[in-house]
């Protein structure tokens, strides 16, 4: 493979960038420094200036990747609005159409094994990203009585599963995992079922 190149001072993203090649082709755990190095262009001693190790390298493409993710959610919340329930449908589709678009980051994301916690920024960023979730299912679900209410972290994650779990079996082209029904529409009738369960929508909407 080509060496990449990279600018003058711009070694770190060039690095996090061949990283998140070899995460899409091969996975997390599929390659080495070194291989991320040649990636780049660049000596596997040249890493060490930036990063202490692969998982470094890793949570530092998570972090970018939190980044663009809270991005997105929060531009299609704010497209959503005034209607809550048009701002909630848009954070859902959003989680689809970064895992497709972003899928090294998704990985180092969510299949990795970095926890949001290994740092402050990478804990800051991931919550970010699930407050517009949470935000979203709490002006939705204003109009439930408060004692029928589910917390809005409750809310939002069993969304948040219901979006990863689309996202893993039927968007990311798992072997014998082909849909007949796109994941847009398992999607969309998935929070709708949901949405019905709380009276939140009407039954034939």
């Amino acid at each position: 493979m080509p060496k990449r190149g990279y600018h003058h001072g711009n070694l770190r993203q060039a690095l996090i960038e061949a990283a998140l090649e070899l995460i899409e082709a091969r996975g997390p755990m599929g390659f080495t420094l070194s291989e991320a190095a040649k990636q780049a262009g660049v000596t596997p001693a040249a890493v060490y200036r930036h990063f202490e190790g692969r998982e470094d390298l890793i949570a530092e493409a998570a972090l970018q990747g939190y980044e663009i993710f809270a991005d997105l959610m929060e531009y299609a919340y704010e497209k959503g609005q005034p209607s809550a329930l048009a701002a909630f449908s848009a954070t859902g589709r959003a989680y689809l159409a970064f895992a497709r678009k972003y899928p090294g980051h998704y990985i180092a994301m969510f299949e990795s094994g970095i926890s949001v916690n290994r740092t402050p920024e990478l804990a800051a960023i991931a919550q970010r990203a699930n407050g517009v979730l949470e935000k979203a299912a709490t002006d939705l679900s204003q109009h439930i009585p408060e004692d029928k209410r589910p917390p809005a972290s409750m809310f939002s994650a069993h969304i948040w599963a219901m979006s990863h779990g689309v996202v893993e079996l039927f968007a990311r082209n798992s072997p014998g995992r082909a849909s007949p029904f796109p994941p847009e529409d398992l999607l969309e009738t998935g929070i709708g079922i949901y949405l019905r369960g709380l009276g939140l929508i009407n039954p034939d909407a």
